[in-house]
């Protein structure tokens, strides 16, 4: 069995996070004591596991969806996006998501696309009401109306561009030759909390490629459109 000098030796070297928490006088004191406790030992693990962790990995993006896993989106074809309701006191910005989550799944080529706004004459000689349960008759009849094989249809839940940025979303995909639910997101977005600030940096940082990528995170937590194509990039990575 290791001794315990030699357990603290490895945990010091292993991981550098461990030094930024100590100074260089106790960690050469720790080295040097050969008879000190396993209790001691414990509780610099515990700290090190709890205390120091100042670079945890973030919050993964979007992670309130569902994904069929008997059906692949690749074989769904063409699908539809109908422009989303809107929950919000704000007209536009119904209109300005829509757009956005268009170019953002149009980027993952997974399926063909189309966009179609509410006030299409195709789309409300549907009669359809919104956030309803469709019949297949009905599903039926959205398929030869728009020559589609989906529909991604949904609302903005809600939006609020002060004190700080936040977007909710519910959207569903369904798959419309036998009525089944491929996807469904359900999320709220806020530039305030910390794990959305973090994705907001890496988002800058694998999609912009750019020297001022500190400038545009903070244009994101303060744009609109700009919060919103991160919003939409992240909903695209869920499919």
């Amino acid at each position: 069995m290791n001794s315990p000098a030699t357990v603290l030796s490895y945990l010091l070297t292993r991981n550098s996070s461990f030094i930024a928490c100590y100074s260089r006088q106790r960690l050469r004191s720790a080295s040097r004591n050969s008879r000190k406790s396993w209790g001691t030992i414990l509780l610099l693990l515990a700290v090190l596991l709890s205390g120091c962790r100042t670079h945890s990995a973030s919050a993964p993006a979007a992670n309130h969806y569902y994904r069929n896993p008997n059906k692949k989106l690749t074989t769904i074809g063409r699908v539809v996006i109908v422009e989303l309701d809107n929950d919000s006191s704000y007209p536009q910005i119904s209109n300005d998501v829509t757009g956005s989550l268009f170019q953002a799944l149009q980027k993952k080529q997974v399926f063909g696309l189309t966009l179609i706004h509410q006030h299409d004459p195709s789309w409300r000689s549907l009669q359809l009401q919104r956030d309803s349960t469709y019949t297949l008759e009905q599903l039926l009849a959205i398929r030869e109306m728009l020559k589609c094989d989906g529909v991604l249809l949904g609302t903005v839940t809600e939006y609020r561009p002060y004190p700080h940025m936040s977007v909710g979303l519910r959207l569903k995909l369904l798959d419309l030759r036998d009525g089944q639910l491929v996807w469904a997101l359900e999320q709220v977005w806020d530039s305030a909390d910390k794990t959305t600030e973090k994705r907001i940096k890496s988002y800058f940082k694998s999609e912009k490629r750019s020297g001022f990528a500190p400038l545009h995170e903070k244009l994101a937590a303060v744009s609109p459109l700009e919060f919103i194509k991160f919003v939409s990039y992240e909903v695209a990575g869920t499919l």
